[in-house]
């Protein structure tokens, strides 16, 4: 990990634990209701894991609170910034594929913007997400195939397409060229 993923990893271990001794729950709680190893728990909250999307989603639903709680820097105002290059990368592709949460809202249902790069041949398959989640992707650059709820559609530059989360889900670059595009993802079954 370089100096930016080692502090966005110990950030999300200081979160993690915090979340998990402010509730009272031992490791071996949380492991369990997030299905993953009390290795894994204690490797993430030392800092030294860089825990995928799916395990953070798992830990963030075991933990009850949303995936931004565990990844956003704190908010002291009403109106939160976030300068280009700020943004944590939650996960990347040897290609160059990115994701990056650039913003959320702070309300009662869980509402995530993300930028999106899908380097060519990228491929990002995403489980299930509480039920009621939607997704919205726009389009800012190439081309992008979505695949949600066993329907497949190819968007170009400026299209746009609203999905449900809650079903399995991916997203795929077939093409030769990069892929920028926006991802929101409301979600009214994660705790803000």
């Amino acid at each position: 990990m370089d100096d930016g993923n080692d502090a966005l990893a110990r950030a999300i271990g200081d979160r993690v634990r915090d979340a998990r001794t402010t509730r009272r729950l031992t490791l071996d709680q949380v492991a369990a209701s997030a299905g993953v190893s009390r290795r894994m728990l204690v490797n993430v909250e030392q800092g030294s894991a860089n825990p995928s999307i799916g395990t953070l989603l798992r830990l963030a639903g075991a933990l009850g609170v949303g995936l931004p709680a565990l990844v956003e820097p704190p908010r002291a105002e009403t109106l939160s910034v976030v300068r280009d290059g700020d943004a944590p990368t939650l996960w990347s592709t040897p290609a160059g594929g990115y994701g990056r949460l650039v913003a959320s809202a702070g309300s009662h249902d869980v509402t995530e913007l993300w930028e999106w790069m899908l380097a060519p041949g990228d491929v990002r398959e995403s489980d299930s997400h509480s039920p009621g989640t939607r997704e919205l992707i726009h389009v800012l650059e190439g081309s992008i195939t979505v695949t949600a709820d066993g329907r497949r559609v190819t968007l170009a530059a400026g299209d746009a397409v609203a999905f449900p989360g809650d079903v399995p889900h991916a997203y795929a670059n077939p093409n030769g060229e990069r892929a920028l595009f926006s991802l929101a993802v409301s979600d009214p079954g994660a705790p803000s």
